[in-house]
C-alpha cells in the first residue's frame, strides 16, 4: 500500500507541476487573464508541498520524480497539446520509468 501512495503523490506532484507551469506559459504566451498566472502560483505551490508526503529524503524523492515528471510531460503534450508521442518517447518514457524504479523502489539493506 505504501508504494501506491508513494505512485498517486508522484503522480499528482507531476500534474500540479505541469498545470501550474502550463497556466503561467498560457498567461505570458497566450496573453491570457492574470488570473492564469495566479492560478498557476498556486499550483506550483502545490508541487512544492506534496514531495514533502514521500517517505524518502529530499534528493532520492527529486531524483525519481524527474522520471515521472518525463512520463506526464509526454502524456501531457499528447492529451493537451495533440502531439502523439513517436516511439523514441515512449522508448525513453521507459527507461526513465525504470530509473524511478531503480531510485526509489529498489530494496534496499
Amino acid at each position: 500500500m505504501e508504494h501506491v501512495k508513494s505512485i498517486i503523490y508522484f503522480i499528482c506532484a507531476g500534474l500540479c507541476e505541469i498545470g501550474g507551469g502550463y497556466l503561467v506559459w498560457l498567461w505570458l504566451r497566450e496573453r491570457r487573464s492574470i488570473w492564469y498566472a495566479v492560478g498557476g502560483a498556486v499550483v506550483l505551490f502545490l508541487y512544492g508541498v506534496i514531495p514533502t508526503l514521500q517517505p524518502a529524503n529530499f534528493g532520492r524523492v527529486y531524483a525519481a520524480y524527474g522520471g515521472v515528471f518525463i512520463v506526464l510531460s509526454i502524456i501531457w503534450g499528447w492529451k493537451i497539446d495533440g502531439l502523439a508521442p513517436d516511439r523514441f518517447d515512449v522508448i525513453g518514457g521507459l527507461v526513465s520509468l525504470c530509473g524511478v524504479a531503480i531510485i526509489f523502489y529498489w530494496p534496499r539493506s
